[in-house]
C-alpha cells in the first residue's frame, strides 16, 4: 500500500461533508422506512434516531469534535483522572486479574485458588461468612498461597473484623511482614446496610471500620480497610448514574468517619477502594469508570487533597444482574464485553464472573474461561499496550461528561437528604432505584432490551449443565425492613420458562400452534418472529404448513394438542383468509387466537372473527406469554 506524501490529505479530492448534508441524506432513508414522514425536517433526524438512557442523556447517532466537554479531560495519570489513574495506563503488566471464590467447601476452594494463581490470576477475592466460606476455613483456602505475593481481598459482611483478624493471624504465623501483606479487608458497613437492611452503626459499623483502617495505616501499609461497593445499587436495578452517585455519597461518609477517627485526609483516601459493576454495554461501562474517577477527584479536591491524592482505586466486576440461567454459554459473550469495557475504562482490578454462576458453584472449566477472557484481552488483543484506548472519542467523552453530571445531581440530592445512611433509611434510594428498575423491566418485557437465549432466540432443547448448589446468603432485616432487592434482568422470562418446564415434566410441553397462511414466502417472516416469541415462554411451536384451507388448518391444530393458535402471514393474505381461519380454529377448540402483525384497520373485523390480540415487534412479550400460559393451563 502506497503512503501519501507528508502534508497531503487523503480526502483532498473530496468535497467537505457537512452535518446538514448528512441529515438530509439520512432523512431520505428514514422516510422510505416509515420512521420519518414527508413533513419531517432534516433537523429532526438525530432526535428520531437517538435513544435515551435510564439516566436521561440521549445517545445520539452522530458525534463531532463540537461534542467534546468544555475544559478538556486532562492526561492519563493526572487529575481529574478521567483518562486513568496511572500515566502508563494498564501496561506493561496489565490490570489486576482478581478471581472470586465463595466456597462452600474449603478443600475444593483451595484447589481452585491454586489453579487460578498458577494460570494468570493476580489477586484473590474471598467471600466469607453468610453466602460464602466459613472464616475458620481461611487457613485451608490460603494454605499454599504466598501471602507476600498474592493480594487477598476479603468480603465478610458483618463478620469483617473476625475475618481480618484471621488474615492477620495467618500472615503472622507464616512470618509475613506487615509491610508485605497486600489486599483489602473489605469493610463496607454502608454497603451491608444497603444490601441487608442492617444499620450502618451496627456490629460492622463505621467505628469498627475506622479502627481497622487505623490499624492498616499503622501496621499494614499495603492493605486497604474499606471498600465502597456500588454493586448493591446496580443489582437492585439502578442506573449507572444512581450507582455512581450512591458510591460518592458512601465514599464521603467513609472519609468523614475516618478523619473523625484521627486519620489524615491522605491516609483516609488511601484506605478506600471502589467496586463497580460493568455490563455488556461496553460504552456505558467505559464511561461509568471514567466518570467515577472524575467525580471522586472533584470530591477529594473539595476536601483539600493534593492532586496526586485524588485518584480513585477501582475494582470492576462483571454484572451479576445481566447473567442468565438459560443458555448460560451466552454469558461468556456478555462477560467478555463487560471485561473489555472495564479494561478500556481504566479499572485497576477486574473480576469476570464465571458463565455458570447462576447455576451454582462454578466448575474448573468456567473458572478457566473467566480468567482466560482477561488474558486474551490483555495479551492477544493488546489492550494493555494502549494508554486510554477510548481517549478522544467524541462519543465516549460526551457520554462520560453527561453521566458525570447526572451522577453528581443524584449525589447532591443524597447529601441534601442527610447523607447515604439517612437516604437508605428514609427509602429515598430504594424508591429511586425501584422506579429505574420498573423502566428497565418494561424495556426487557417489550424486548427493546433483548436477552439473547432468553427473550430472543431461546433454545427449548438445551440441557443445562449441573452444578453444586451455591451457599445462600442470609439477608436479615431490621424491624422487618429489608435491604435493597437483588434482581436479574431475566427474572420475568425465567419465571415463564420455569412454569413451562414444570408443566412439561408433569404432562407435556405446552404448545402454541402457528397457522402459517398462504405460501411459505408470505408466512415465514412472521412465523419465525412468532416462534421466537412463544418459545421464550417455553412453548413448542408446530406449524400448519403452507395453505389457506380453514378446515385443513383446523384439523392440524386439533392434532397438535395445542390450546392456543397464532395466525402468521402477510397483510394481503390476512385480508382474505384471517377471519375464516380464526373461526375454524375457534370451532376446533382454540381457547385463544393471536395474530402476528399490527392490528391496523382490521381490528374490529378480527375481534368479531375471534382473534384475541396481536404479537408484533415492540409488544409486551411478557404480558402476551403470561396470558398465553394462562389459557394453555400452565400454572
Amino acid at each position: 500500500m502506497s503512503v501519501p506524501p507528508a502534508g497531503l490529505s487523503l480526502a483532498a479530492d473530496f468535497p467537505e461533508a457537512t452535518r446538514a448534508e448528512w441529515q438530509q441524506l439520512v432523512l431520505g432513508v428514514l422516510r422510505k422506512s416509515g420512521v420519518a414522514t414527508e413533513s419531517s425536517a432534516a433537523g429532526e433526524v438525530e432526535e428520531l434516531l437517538a435513544t435515551r438512557t435510564y439516566d436521561g442523556p440521549l445517545i445520539r447517532p452522530l458525534y463531532t469534535a463540537d461534542d467534546l466537554p468544555a475544559g478538556g479531560v486532562g492526561l492519563p495519570g493526572l487529575a481529574p483522572f478521567v483518562r486513568g489513574g496511572r500515566p502508563q495506563g494498564a501496561g506493561p503488566t496489565g490490570w489486576d486479574v482478581r478471581a472470586l471464590h465463595a466456597g462452600p467447601d474449603a478443600k475444593p476452594a483451595a484447589d481452585a485458588v491454586l489453579a487460578d494463581l498458577e494460570n494468570g490470576v493476580t489477586s484473590l477475592w474471598l467471600r466469607l461468612g453468610s453466602g460464602g466460606l466459613a472464616i475458620d476455613a481461611l487457613a485451608t483456602v490460603l494454605g499454599e498461597v504466598y501471602l507476600d505475593l498474592a493480594p487477598v481481598v476479603l468480603d465478610a459482611g458483618a463478620q469483617t473484623r473476625s475475618a481480618a483478624e484471621e488474615l492477620f493471624r495467618l500472615a503472622a504465623a507464616r512470618g509475613v511482614p506487615g509491610s508485605q501483606l497486600a489486599g483489602s479487608l473489605g469493610a463496607d458497613p454502608i454497603g451491608l446496610a444497603a444490601r441487608a437492611g442492617l444499620p450502618a452503626d451496627g456490629p460492622a459499623g463505621l467505628a469498627e471500620a475506622a479502627a481497622l483502617a487505623a490499624r492498616c495505616v499503622a501496621e499494614f501499609p499495603n492493605v486497604r480497610a474499606l471498600v465502597v461497593d456500588a454493586q448493591p445499587y446496580h443489582r437492585a436495578g439502578g442506573s449507572d448514574a444512581e450507582e455512581l452517585g450512591a458510591s460518592l455519597a458512601t465514599g464521603v461518609a467513609y472519609l468523614r468517619a475516618l478523619t473523625d477517627a484521627g486519620l489524615s485526609l491522605p491516609e483516609a483516601l488511601g484506605q478506600l477502594e471502589f467496586r463497580y459493576a460493568v455490563t455488556a454495554d461496553q460504552f456505558s461501562s467505559i464511561a461509568k469508570l471514567r466518570a467515577a474517577r472524575r467525580l471522586w477527584s472533584r470530591v477529594a479536591q473539595v476536601c483539600g487533597a493534593e492532586p496526586a491524592e485524588r485518584a480513585q482505586r477501582q475494582h470492576a466486576v462483571t454484572s451479576a444482574a445481566m447473567m442468565t440461567r438459560r443458555d448460560p454459554w451466552v454469558n461468556m459473550l456478555r462477560t467478555t464485553l463487560a471485561c473489555f469495557g472495564a479494561g478500556v475504562g481504566g479499572a485497576d482490578a477486574v473480576t469476570v464472573l464465571p458463565f455458570d454462576t447462576r447455576l451454582g458453584v462454578p466448575d474448573d472449566f468456567s473458572r478457566r474461561i473467566a480468567r482466560n477472557t482477561q488474558t486474551l484481552l490483555q495479551e492477544e488483543s493488546s489492550l494493555i499496550r494502549v494508554i486510554d484506548p477510548a481517549g478522544g472519542s467524541w462519543f465516549v467523552e460526551s457520554l462520560t461528561a453527561e453521566l458525570a453530571e447526572a451522577a453528581w445531581a443524584w449525589f447532591t440530592e443524597i447529601e441534601r437528604a442527610g447523607g447515604i445512611v439517612a437516604a437508605l433509611g428514609s427509602g429515598l434510594v430504594a424508591e429511586r432505584i425501584a422506579a429505574t428498575w420498573a423502566k428497565r423491566a418494561e424495556a426487557i418485557a417489550h424486548r427493546r432490551d433483548p436477552l439473547t437465549g432468553v427473550s430472543e432466540f431461546p433454545n427449548l432443547a438445551e440441557i443445562l449443565p449441573e452444578r453444586a448448589a451455591a451457599p445462600a446468603e442470609e439477608r436479615p432485616t431490621v424491624d422487618g425492613t429489608p435491604g435493597l432487592p437483588e434482581i436479574h434482568y431475566d427474572a420475568d422470562f425465567e419465571a415463564l420458562r420455569s412454569r413451562a418446564d414444570t408443566h412439561a415434566e408433569a404432562a407435556a410441553r405446552p404448545v402454541v400452534f402457528l397457522a402459517t397462511l398462504g405460501s411459505a414466502a408470505a408466512s415465514t417472516a412472521r412465523a419465525t418472529f412468532a416462534a421466537n416469541l412463544f418459545q421464550a415462554g417455553g412453548f413448542e411451536t408446530p406449524t400448519s404448513g403452507p395453505g389457506t384451507d380453514p378446515a385443513a388448518i383446523a384439523a392440524a391444530f386439533a392434532a397438535s394438542g395445542a390450546a392456543v393458535a397464532c395466525l402468521c402471514s402477510g397483510d394481503k393474505v390476512y385480508a382474505e383468509h384471517a377471519a375464516p381461519v380464526a373461526r375454524a380454529l375457534r370451532d376446533a377448540g382454540a381457547r385463544q387466537v393471536w395474530l402476528a402483525g399490527q392490528p391496523g384497520s382490521r381490528a374490529q373485523a378480527d375481534a368479531e372473527a375471534g382473534i384475541d390480540g396481536y404479537v408484533f415487534t415492540g409488544c409486551n412479550a411478557v404480558a402476551v406469554l403470561q396470558a398465553t400460559q394462562a389459557e394453555a393451563g400452565v400454572r
